[in-house]
């Protein structure tokens, strides 16, 4: 009998028995919440490794970017107007009074190139043997009314790393991404308090990359907040070229 013989030849509670089993199948397999992924897991999942050469942050982070006397004074007034609590903030403490102004003031959001900013975007990647499903704090995405391609990921506002290691979490977030679109590189940002770390993921091919983790940014410092700002500007701007790409 041949394979279309076979096919035709089924009834619908053949069918039905097919589905049932493929769902079956299907729910079997292994699900991680990007929120409570650990690094021992991600590894036991996909080879990934970190790489500790910092070089690769040199071009990102000694960007031409200038700022005006302007974003300075509103820097300053970031500061001045959190550092006494920002260490008893909760996480939407620390979301609505630190990290939305800044990431508002930086405007993730162009008409005109068709991206912006998403908070608390639902995002899976799923593969034969696992899937990466949850909910993503910040992605800058292309799309207006919704998400079509995610460009950057800002993961995690939380307190210490005691509560929920942002790293690993983040690492997914991008491994997804970087998948979906069919990328090489990606690059992410996560905090720890007031503390900013930059991510650059590379994808070597399917399910096999490197990372490279910056050093700590304390938003609390002007000069660094100052880099955190241009930092971010930086990568507004290059997502700007890609769309200009048709990346």
């Amino acid at each position: 009998m041949s394979i279309e013989e076979f096919i035709k030849n089924l009834t619908k509670e053949d069918l039905q028995r097919i589905n049932e089993e493929f769902q079956k199948k299907e729910n079997s397999k292994p699900s991680y919440k990007y929120s409570q992924i650990t690094i021992m897991e991600l590894e036991n999942l996909v080879e990934i490794k970190e790489n500790f050469n910092k070089e690769i942050f040199t071009d990102w982070f000694n960007n031409e970017v200038n700022l005006s006397k302007d974003i300075e004074f509103f820097l300053k007034e970031l500061i001045t107007d959190n550092e006494a609590l920002i260490k008893s903030y909760r996480e939407e403490d620390l979301k609505v009074n630190f990290i939305i102004p800044l990431l508002n003031k930086v405007k993730f959001k162009s008409y005109e190139n068709e991206f912006r900013e998403f908070y608390e975007l639902p995002l899976k990647y799923d593969t034969e043997s696992f899937n990466f499903n949850g909910v993503t704090d910040f992605v800058v995405s292309k799309g207006l009314k919704y998400a079509k391609k995610p460009y950057f990921f800002i993961q995690e506002f939380k307190k210490s790393k005691s509560n929920s290691d942002p790293e690993p979490q983040l690492l997914a977030e991008l491994i997804s991404a970087v998948e979906l679109n069919n990328w090489k590189t990606i690059k992410g940002a996560y905090l720890i308090g007031a503390h900013w770390n930059f991510i650059i993921l590379n994808r070597f091919e399917k399910h096999k990359y490197e990372y490279f983790v910056s050093r700590s940014f304390d938003s609390m410092r002007l000069d660094d907040l100052k880099s955190i700002y241009k930092n971010l500007l930086f990568v507004k701007n290059e997502i700007i070229e890609m769309v200009k790409r048709g990346e």
